[in-house]
């Protein structure tokens, strides 16, 4: 495992919800990492841990091998890989999402 994958398994191993996107929360750099991050705060549920891949060459490079996801943003619920922002939006239009989110929060 590189540096970077045993930092991004430590982040998924250690926070119940994880959101490696591009850009922050408050500004997301691209339209499928803002889209995630309106699905997570409309769900509600435990505090959400997010790493900017942008800030983060080895992250954003590590991130893709580590989940075997091609894209970003991707969401880990404990520890467990959820998808990208496809994958989240149908779970949300499904109400998948939000009981993901509630089970990791107890």
């Amino acid at each position: 495992m590189t540096d970077a994958q045993t930092r991004i398994n430590q982040q998924v191993t250690t926070n119940p919800v994880v959101l490696y996107m591009k850009g922050t929360p408050q500004f997301p750099q691209c339209g499928f990492s803002g889209s995630a991050i309106q699905m997570l705060r409309a769900c509600g549920g435990p505090s959400l841990f997010t790493v900017d891949v942008l800030a983060d060459p080895e992250i954003r490079d590590g991130i893709k091998s580590y989940g075997n996801w091609p894209t970003i943003p991707q969401l880990y619920i404990k520890g467990e890989f959820v998808g990208g922002s496809d994958i989240m939006r149908e779970m949300f239009e499904q109400g998948e999402l939000q009981q993901l989110l509630q089970a990791a929060e107890g």
